[in-house]
């Protein structure tokens, strides 16, 4: 049904200018130099043309037309790669273990529900989620789609994949890193929805849809930084993708779906303002994170800080290693998860904890046991544990609990003592 392009085996060498190829089509240009003039071939379906076009600029050798098209992806990603700015290393990220682990969970299962992070001023939270990307894993998605569609889950399809498929039509898929998308704090509505494609109702005279954040999300991650700030009609927004996993966008006589599942983070600071229940009750996990006390672990983050000003390059290369081994972990723990089980005693305790805290809803229950699991294939166990149960129970409860204003004990602990109290 689908077909994987293969490795590029094109040769390419110039010495000045660059060449653009057109998405839209295979088109692939072969230029050939004799005596002052450059002569192009383009292959459509394997008949080649040839035309005089000016004095020499470039040499290339192109093997064959399938070779080609992948040896363009791969300068432009690598192209793209070496044009973003560096980011911090993951591994080098000293102390913040509950939000790391957090954030390393959902990427092993994102149907946790993502994590919200909150915690003081400067303590690196948007750092800490920033240097995820370097961990994501590749997906397997259909070429040119605006959506990331899954080849191989209806769910996850556009309208157009799915219905390619229905017809019997071959897809062609590549392998893509996992989406970050940023969700800044001013964008329009417009722009995380989508919108009407102006050029084309302009230069065609069609509506078109011009999708947005939410589409670039689809299978990858959703941040939001200073969530606790986001206005309202965005916050719906969020609220109706992450309950159906779809984005449905009326505009100007257009009435559009595409899938939008993703993994949410959201971060931000306590004192600046609450979250709307609503949506914190989406977030699967919740972190807190707290300014490091020790003065000796705040000089090593210090230097370390001051070492990945100075050198950037140099600074990753020096966690290359640790950074390789934790990509390994989490494409093992990926492909192992659907293996991991959990006891019923155990998902009955879980329940009961559940209960007896007045936690709403069945959502913590499903979290909890989706976490667990997951931290047990990170470990690299096939069975979940107590142990498991205990380390990311608090996370997946805290902010389920009913606000008490006279309580003086963090939630958190609360559900640790509601924990050992079944448990035992």
């Amino acid at each position: 049904m689908a077909t994987i392009l293969g490795p590029s085996s094109a040769a390419i060498s110039a010495s000045c200018g660059s060449l653009i190829y057109p998405s839209s089509k295979l088109v692939i240009p072969s230029i050939s130099i004799n005596a002052g003039s450059c002569y192009w071939k383009k292959f459509y379906g394997g008949i080649g043309i040839q035309g005089k076009k000016g004095k020499p600029q470039f040499h290339i050798a192109v093997t064959n037309v399938a070779t080609e098209i992948n040896s363009v992806q791969q300068a432009q990603k690598l192209g793209a790669k070496e044009s973003q700015r560096p980011v911090y290393p993951f591994a080098a990220i000293v102390g913040q273990d509950e939000m790391k682990l957090c954030l390393l969970l959902n990427v092993i299962d994102p149907k946790i529900g993502g994590v919200m992070i909150m915690g003081d001023r400067g303590t690196g939270k948007s750092t800490t989620v920033r240097s995820l990307v370097d961990l994501l894993p590749e997906i397997k998605v259909v070429f040119g789609d605006p959506y990331n569609s899954d080849p191989e889950d209806p769910e996850s399809m556009g309208i157009e994949v799915r219905e390619k498929v229905t017809k019997g039509e071959e897809l062609t898929i590549t392998m893509t890193k996992i989406n970050m998308v940023d969700l800044p704090l001013g964008a329009t509505e417009d722009r995380v929805c989508g919108t009407i494609d102006i050029e084309k109702a302009l230069t065609e005279g069609v509506k078109a849809f011009e999708p947005g954040l939410l589409a670039k999300a689809n299978r990858g991650i959703l941040y939001v930084d200073e969530v606790n700030l986001l206005d309202d009609h965005l916050v719906d927004v969020l609220l109706d993708s992450a309950a159906l996993g779809w984005n449905t966008v009326e505009r100007e006589g257009i009435s559009i779906s595409h899938p939008a599942r993703f993994i949410l983070i959201g971060s931000g600071n306590p004192e600046e303002g609450e979250l709307r229940p609503q949506l914190l009750d989406r977030f699967g996990m919740h972190a807190q994170v707290g300014t490091v006390r020790d003065a000796e672990l705040r000089v090593k983050i210090v230097e370390e800080r001051a070492r990945f000003d100075k050198n950037p390059k140099e600074f990753r290369d020096s966690y290359k290693a640790e950074q390789e081994k934790l990509q390994q972990q989490i494409a093992s723990a990926r492909s192992s998860l659907s293996s991991v089980q959990i006891d019923r005693d155990l998902k009955v305790k879980i329940s009961r904890v559940c209960a007896e805290l007045n936690v709403d809803g069945l959502r913590g229950d499903i979290v909890t046991n989706r976490a667990a699991k997951a931290l047990a294939a990170l470990k690299g166990r096939d069975r979940v544990t107590a142990e498991d149960i205990a380390t990311v129970i608090p996370n997946c409860l805290r902010h389920r609990l009913r606000k008490d204003p006279l309580e003086s004990i963090d939630s958190g602990l609360l559900v640790i003592e509601k924990f050992y109290e079944v448990f035992s």
